[in-house]
């Protein structure tokens, strides 16, 4: 899911502050903006950067639909991005501020209970005609009604859309605190009503779709690769948000079966970019002589991206489950000390929190505001939430893990679990066995779950290991049809609305959402409206450490791993910029191809 430092002085903001509700250039969530209303770019860019060259980079699986927005069909990688502009574009370098784009301004009284956007006048779609008010209305409504179910729990707080005029869209929002809200709105991709006016939006289609954004669909083959050409007369080319960005002539998605033959294929030269997600891989498949003599470039850039839980996502749809009890048992199956030194070569630290490699996670005991947040809500959650630090089971990493197994023996024993002495295999009077299937859709991911699998059959638990291919994994976590499956959440440097789509009650049984365990927790919902009501930094630090805890102590995932660093593989053809921001490398945006480079590297390239 979605890669990731300060900038020169004359970048900060130097002019007093626009008066509350006036016509602003840009917003921030909480405080002022980075950059004034005179800033020419981004300081993470180089707003010299050449155009020209191609970006080539790997995709997994297949892409049957242009339409991202919809349940049906697996769409192709990163056409939302590359096509459609929004509203306002965020900075990689501010918890969450965003500058016009689409929009000229944005106006938001004091309380933030509207939020009005006029549209630039030279705003237009890559036919010619103007971007109007009238599509945004059209965007924000047919995404609501007809687009993924998470739109509408992201857009609940929208009350009413309104057509000021050709340029000028005003949102009125609900009663309550959400301060987020005119960001959000920001973030709406804009869709062009005409040429929607006669094709059925909620059905798949691989006709190359009309956008404003720096590219259009090229060349394209389902199951092979897509080409995303640069717009040569781009509308937005010389605004202070893309100005350095946006630097390729093409950008090509490969499409590839797994990530073995995609890693092979990549030392072969047959894409330029990757982005290494597996330790072993990187550890032991780039001692290769183009790496050693500089062809390929193999790299680790820190971030300071919150690292999102990245588990084993127990579905509590399923009846064996819904036992909070055995949700925590199971947690003690995996050893991850002993995976991270024989599978990950001590690459990964363990994941604990929601919010890792931030100051929004939840460590100690709660104190101070954050426990004045959760003491309403004492009688609804565990009592030892508010007497120990929640960390995730440890072992000694030999492999040997009798006490943490004894440990979760005696948990099950406790919820009802017993031995059946026939078949040696855990049972329960109600539920039935102690069963359950993963769900994957990287083979590569087989060599973590298998250890896990052989610790809780010591106990007497049945896992399955299941890897379909990428489209069928789509379609069977829309429907919510698996029991265990391992997801990263993406969350931010400024939570708030998109964590209704994790864990919204609201959302539990829809199809496509993103409450991926099936939470249905009252508590858990009161949190996320405060987080999303947080009036500034310091109560969404202590609104989201709370509910973090919540999440902790609720054990809806076992906690695997992350790292606070990317990495990167490239052949030696890129410029990038010197800086880079705390969202980490910005490639696909901000490198370029230096001409210089290409040159050298000419047919040493396989």
């Amino acid at each position: 899911m979605r890669l990731i430092a300060t900038t020169a002085a004359a970048l900060f903001l130097s002019a007093a502050a626009p008066a509350l509700g006036a016509p602003q250039h840009g917003m921030a969530m909480h405080g002022d903006v980075k950059y004034g209303p005179d800033f020419t770019h981004f300081g993470y860019v180089n707003p010299n950067a050449p155009k020209g060259g191609s970006l080539s980079r790997y995709a997994i699986g297949n892409f049957d639909s242009f339409n991202p927005f919809i349940v049906k069909g697996v769409a192709a990688a990163d056409i939302s991005v590359l096509i459609y502009d929004t509203l306002m574009a965020a900075s990689a370098d501010e918890p969450f501020s965003a500058y016009g784009l689409l929009a000229e301004t944005v106006e938001t009284p004091p309380d933030r209970s509207w939020v009005q956007f006029v549209l630039r006048k030279q705003a237009k779609w890559h036919d010619g005609k103007p971007v109007t008010a009238d599509d945004v209305v059209f965007s924000f409504e047919t995404l609501r009604d007809k687009g993924s179910p998470n739109f509408r729990s992201y857009y609940a707080s929208v009350d009413e859309v309104e057509r000021i005029d050709d340029r000028t869209v005003r949102f009125t929002f609900k009663p309550g605190d959400n301060r987020e809200l005119p960001l959000i709105l920001g973030q709406l991709a804009v869709l062009p009503k005409h040429y929607w006016a006669d094709r059925p939006f909620e059905k798949t289609s691989l006709d190359p779709p009309l956008g404003s954004g720096p590219y259009k669909v090229g060349r394209f083959d389902p199951g092979r690769f897509i080409e995303y050409d640069r717009v040569e007369d781009y509308w937005g080319a010389d605004l202070p948000v893309n100005k350095g960005r946006w630097n390729f002539d093409t950008i090509r998605l490969i499409y590839f079966r797994d990530s073995n033959v995609a890693t092979e294929a990549f030392k072969s030269g047959d894409y330029d970019f990757r982005a290494e997600n597996a330790s072993k891989t990187w550890a032991t498949q780039y001692d290769i002589p183009a790496v050693r003599d500089g062809r390929i470039i193999k790299r680790t850039s820190p971030h300071k991206r919150p690292q999102g839980m990245q588990g084993f996502v127990f579905n509590t749809r399923r009846k064996v489950f819904q036992d909070r009890q055995v949700r925590r048992a199971l947690t003690y199956g995996l050893d991850f000390e002993w995976s991270n030194k024989n599978l990950f070569y001590g690459q990964y630290t363990r994941n604990r929190s929601y919010f890792d490699n931030s100051e929004l996670a939840a460590t100690g005991i709660p104190q101070g505001e954050e426990l004045a947040i959760l003491e309403p809500y004492r009688d609804q959650l565990p009592p030892e939430l508010f007497t120990e630090e929640y960390q995730p089971p440890v072992t000694d990493g030999s492999g040997r893990m009798r006490e943490n197994l004894k440990q979760a023996a005696k948990i099950l024993q406790d919820a009802g679990w017993k031995i059946d002495p026939e078949t040696r295999k855990l049972i329960h009077p109600e539920i039935g066995p102690l069963r359950f299937e993963v769900l994957l859709y990287d083979p590569q991911f087989e060599r973590v779950v298998l250890p896990f699998k052989k610790n809780l059959e010591r106990l007497g638990v049945t896992v399955d290991v299941r890897t379909v291919d990428p489209p069928q994994y789509v379609r069977r976590l829309d429907e919510h049809d698996y029991d265990m499956i391992v997801i990263s959440y993406a969350d931010t440097r400024s939570p708030g609305n998109e964590q209704r789509m994790y864990w919204s009650s609201e959302l539990a049984d829809a199809s496509g959402s993103a409450n991926w365990v099936g939470a249905k927790s009252p508590v858990i919902d009161a949190l996320v409206e405060k987080v999303v009501a947080a009036a500034d930094r310091d109560a969404l630090v202590h609104r989201t450490r709370a509910f973090d805890r919540v999440l902790q102590w609720g054990y809806w995932v076992i906690p695997q791993w992350y790292i606070a660093y990317d990495r990167l593989a490239y052949w030696n053809k890129f410029g990038m910029p010197d800086v880079v921001p705390d969202d980490g490398a910005q490639v696909v945006d901000t490198w370029w191809v230096d001409p210089a480079l290409e040159a050298a590297l000419g047919d040493k390239k396989p």
